[in-house]
């Protein structure tokens, strides 16, 4: 395992300098998933939750937070993303709804955490507009399923 890249010598947290990397096409994907009661989920799926279009302003918030990541995650870069897609997927035989982000950028540094903070935004606004009618919701699974560009190159998550 390489040394960890936001510790300096002395052990302080400092933002790593990318000024010197080349600019190039990123693309990270990352998943997660909300679990909850069966009914929970076809109030979902029907649209009848008084809140409102539950997935639609859940895909809205996940792209919000993309954009947003480094006001959130303390030493994350600010970056110019070119795209950021939300999907969620009802998965109705696991009672839980699937949520993918996957962000692009054309420049120095990754956008793994953008696509993570896009999925667990996403999540936590499903849990935000249910929690009414299930508390017992759980957020999970949440990780990076693949990344491209870059100098570390091409990474996809063993299924």
């Amino acid at each position: 395992m390489s040394e960890l890249t936001h510790i300096d010598e002395q052990g302080k947290a400092k933002m790593v300098d990318v000024g010197d990397k080349t600019s190039t096409q990123r693309i990270a994907v990352a998943r997660g998933d909300i679990t909850m009661a069966a009914e929970t989920l076809e109030l979902i799926a029907q649209g009848g939750h008084k809140k409102g279009d539950v997935i639609s302003v859940a895909r809205i918030a996940g792209i919000q937070a993309a954009k947003n990541c480094s006001q959130l995650i303390p030493l994350c870069h600010p970056l110019m993303l070119s795209s950021v897609d939300v999907e969620l997927e009802l998965d109705r035989p696991n009672n839980r709804v699937v949520i993918d982000a996957i962000c692009k950028v054309n420049g120095p540094t990754g956008v793994e955490m953008e696509a993570l903070t896009a999925v667990s935004v996403a999540a936590l606004t499903i849990y935000d507009m249910c929690k009414g009618v299930d508390k017992e919701m759980t957020i999970g699974g949440i990780s990076l399923i693949e990344k491209k560009g870059g100098r570390s190159g091409h990474y996809q998550k063993a299924v």
